[in-house]
């Protein structure tokens, strides 16, 4: 493991680490509805944007690109701060494993009651498929007009776990989002890019 010596190990630990916390009409519930099915119905996707953390007053903010695979093993790479571009996480529904310059470094089991600024993308997404939709109503952000969707995630432990993302109204495409436990946020994105797959054909042919 000699090259993981070079590895900032404070920036790499706030990686790993979980970070915790102590209605729009027909119309909307509509284009909510067109819209969650499109990521339900997606292949995958592959997006970036700048995540950042909040755990305990320590503040943190890394670029990072996703390769979301729904049920299967998706894969988050840093692209900065530069101390630790190249670290890829490759997340499953059950475990996942951390990657630097060819060398793997397995991090355990993930619950869904355990969130890392690493597993921030695809969580949002799955919220996105899955979640139950608490909140919807149109809203700009920055300027641009939004769908905003707020969707409970929580788990088996008592933190309440709730997903909100801001989707363009033009494309669907995430702009915005938020993990909040017990109502604090604690996980935020500003997406710079994303981008479809190829959406499942019916039947799964």
């Amino acid at each position: 493991m000699r090259l993981w010596k070079c590895v900032p190990m404070i920036t790499l630990l706030l990686l790993l680490a979980a970070c915790g916390g102590g209605g729009g009409g027909e119309e909307a519930d509509a284009a909510a509805a067109d819209l969650r099915n499109r990521y339900h119905d997606m292949a995958g996707c592959a997006m970036e944007a700048a995540v950042s953390c909040d755990q305990e007053g320590l503040a943190w903010e890394a670029e990072l690109r996703c390769e979301y695979v729904p049920g299967g093993e998706s894969t988050v790479e840093v692209l900065a701060p530069e101390e630790i571009a190249g670290v890829r996480a490759l997340l499953s529904d059950t475990d996942w494993r951390l990657e630097y310059e060819g060398d793997s470094l397995n991090a355990g089991p993930l619950s869904s009651e355990e969130i890392s600024p690493a597993a921030c993308l695809p969580r949002l997404m799955n919220a996105l498929r899955d979640g139950w939709l608490l909140e919807e109503n149109r809203e700009e952000w920055n300027g641009v007009p939004c769908l905003r969707l707020t969707v409970d995630q929580s788990g088996t432990k008592d933190g309440k776990i709730l997903s909100t993302l801001w989707l363009r109204l033009d494309d669907g495409t995430p702009l915005r989002g938020e993990i909040a436990v017990d109502d604090e946020i604690i996980l935020t994105a500003d997406f710079t890019s994303f981008a479809f797959y190829d959406t499942m054909p019916e039947d799964g042919a």
